[in-house]
C-alpha cells in the first residue's frame, strides 16, 4: 500500500474515535525500519484500546497488513505496527513522560495540508482535471440581490447641456435667460474684489 494512503487511513481511523493531539512524522532519514510514525492520545484505557481497534479495522478493510499490536491488555500505551508505519496511542501522562516527539519528531508532517493534497489529486485523477470551486446557492442568490439593490447613480447634467436644452425648448422670437454657473459667477466677482482692495489701499 502507498505510504500516503496508509497515513491518511490511520489519521482518519484515529479521528473517528476522537483521538487527541494527533501528530505524524517522516522517519525515513532516521531509520530503515519504518517510514512514518504517528502519535495520538486517548483519555482512558477504553479509548486507547478503541483507537487501536479502529486503526486495525480500517487498515484491514483497505487491504493493509497488521504486523502486531502491543499493550492492549493495559491500555496505557498501545503500539500498532503496520510495517511501513508505527502508531503509538498513549495516555497523556505516559506521553508526557516518554516524549517520543523529541526523539522522532525532526520532520513533522502537516496533517491538514496532506489531506487537502490527497483530495485534490483524487478529484483530478477521476475527472482528468481539477474541479472548479462551487458557489453555494444562498451565496449566489445574495450576490445577485446585492447587485439588484445597489442604487444606480444618475448621470450629472452639466450647465452647458441644461442651457442648450432650454434654448431648444423656447419658442421662436423669444429670448431665454439662463442662469450663469457658479464657476462663472465667482470668476466675475474675483476682479471686482481685487479692484476694491486696490482703491482702499490708494
Amino acid at each position: 500500500m502507498d505510504i500516503k494512503k496508509l497515513q491518511k487511513l490511520v489519521i482518519d481511523a484515529l479521528e473517528d474515535v476522537k483521538a487527541h493531539d494527533i501528530r505524524a512524522f517522516d522517519t525515513v532519514h532516521l531509520t530503515s525500519l519504518f517510514d512514518r510514525m504517528t502519535i495520538a492520545s486517548g483519555t482512558s484505557n477504553r479509548q486507547t484500546k478503541a483507537l487501536a481497534a479502529s486503526v486495525r479495522d480500517k487498515v484491514k478493510e483497505n487491504g493493509g497488513t497488521i504486523v502486531s499490536i502491543e499493550g492492549e491488555d493495559t491500555g496505557e500505551w498501545v503500539l500498532v505496527d503496520l510495517g511501513e508505519m508505527i502508531v503509538h496511542i498513549m495516555q497523556p501522562a505516559i506521553r508526557d513522560y516518554y516524549r517520543l516527539e523529541e526523539i522522532w519528531g525532526e520532520k513533522e508532517i502537516k496533517l491538514g495540508a496532506a489531506k487537502r493534497t490527497s483530495k485534490r489529486t483524487a478529484s483530478a485523477s477521476e475527472d482528468g482535471e481539477a474541479k472548479p470551486k462551487r458557489t453555494s446557492r444562498h451565496l449566489a442568490a445574495s450576490r445577485a440581490k446585492d447587485d439588484e439593490d445597489e442604487p444606480k447613480k444618475p448621470a450629472r447634467k452639466t450647465a452647458s447641456k441644461t442651457a442648450a436644452k432650454k434654448t431648444a425648448a423656447a419658442p421662436a422670437g423669444k429670448t431665454v435667460k439662463v442662469a450663469a454657473t457658479k464657476s462663472a459667477t465667482t470668476a466675475r466677482k474675483a476682479p471686482a474684489k481685487r479692484a476694491s482692495s486696490r482703491t482702499k489701499a490708494a
